[in-house]
């Protein structure tokens, strides 16, 4: 399976969907450095020729930092938990999507203030909203999906994209320390308790 064979699923179950009145909300998850981001740009560079293409990504959703660090809970906890507002992106985003509305208000993190800035999107109803980022099957989410992704990519090629790329966290050591006690443990868990891969509609080997 390549973009274009994705593609072609994308295509032929917007086209054949029954409801005409909303979007067509496809997810791409898939763990830290599986190439999420990638894909989704090739995805919506291939879908323009059938209709507006909108994507966000759920790391742009995240809360401020004191709400998701020195929470007292464990690290792996406050990322999975805690990184984003797992409620207010279901009532915001998702719900409204799914009830066709057209109007989006949401919440946007600027990383360099540490603030939220809320935000209105205007969205057709004849066209495919792409969200990308990691989780997306959490339970709270995953029902409204039309069509979800799953990118599988083996751990030791993930693990050194994002080890090379994460420069902001520090120095290589401060990026595997915390790698080590935060961002791989909750990807372990969420493996666990969600298992990803039976519940989308498509795994995509990397």
């Amino acid at each position: 399976m390549d973009v274009l064979d994705v593609k072609e699923e994308i295509k032929q179950r917007f086209k054949l969907r029954t409801a005409k009145n909303r979007p067509f909300i496809v997810a791409i998850d898939g763990l830290g450095g599986a190439g999420k981001s990638t894909i989704a740009h090739h995805l919506v560079e291939e879908l323009q020729s059938i209709c507006t293409v909108t994507l966000i990504h759920i790391d742009n959703h995240i809360v401020e930092r004191c709400k998701r660090y020195d929470t007292g809970h464990e690290e792996w906890f406050e990322y999975y938990y805690l990184q984003w507002d797992i409620e207010s992106l279901k009532n915001n985003l998702f719900l409204p999507l799914h009830n066709c509305a057209l109007l989006l208000n949401l919440p946007f993190y600027n990383q360099h203030t540490d603030t939220i800035c809320e935000r209105s999107m205007n969205i057709e109803a004849n066209s495919i909203f792409i969200i990308e980022g990691i989780f997306l099957m959490r339970h709270e989410w995953r029902c409204f999906y039309d069509y979800s992704l799953y990118l599988d990519c083996p751990s030791s090629i993930r693990e050194e994209r994002v080890l090379q790329r994460d420069v902001y966290i520090g120095d290589f050591i401060t990026r595997l320390h915390k790698y080590k006690s935060r961002y791989w443990p909750a990807e372990k868990y969420y493996l666990r308790k969600v298992n990803p891969l039976a519940v989308v509609d498509t795994v995509y080997e990397v």
